[in-house]
């Protein structure tokens, strides 16, 4: 699928998953349940709803439905690994032109996949404001695999050397 519209698709699941990480990984233990305020959902809440978001567009693929508000789990990691499962449950049954059932790689990309990495930039925010802001790097030159869409994704191959807003 590598250089298809298909290949395009799944390279930018595996961008999810990469960024997706990137805000969580070493995430204090406050921060899951933080509260914004002004009904802002917390990270927790988002991150399931990134996963209702992916399990809706899936259903077009396999049928069936998946619940808006899907139930919450025991623990922070375990929404993690329902997230990034549904990521490659995703990708699966992507055809290979790229498509997910009746959905066009046009429609995924506006839609769904637009929606979820808006929230992956939420999720970012959220760790700035819960006081442990997330380290800039060069994403031109992350290690984004289609092959790895699961929790275990690697560290920031170029990192920012100038973070100006560094917490002391």
């Amino acid at each position: 699928m590598s250089g298809t519209a298909g290949g395009l698709v799944a390279h930018l699941l595996a961008a999810i998953a990469y960024r997706t990480q990137k805000a969580l990984r070493d995430a204090p233990s406050h921060y899951p349940d933080f509260a914004a305020g002004g009904q802002v959902r917390t990270p927790v809440e988002i991150l399931r709803h990134m996963t209702s978001v992916l399990g809706y567009a899936r259903t077009f693929a396999v049928g069936g439905s998946y619940p808006v508000k899907p139930e919450p789990l025991a623990s922070f990691a375990d929404e993690q690994r329902r997230f990034h499962a549904m990521l490659e449950s995703v990708r699966d049954a992507l055809a290979p032109d790229g498509s997910l059932g009746s959905l066009s790689p046009t429609q995924l990309l506006q839609g769904p996949f637009a929606d979820v990495m808006t929230h992956v930039g939420q999720l970012a925010l959220l760790r700035r404001m819960s006081g442990s802001p997330v380290a800039p790097e060069n994403f031109i030159f992350a290690q984004v695999s289609a092959e790895r869409l699961g929790t275990e994704q690697p560290l920031p191959a170029q990192p920012d050397v100038h973070w100006p807003e560094r917490p002391a």
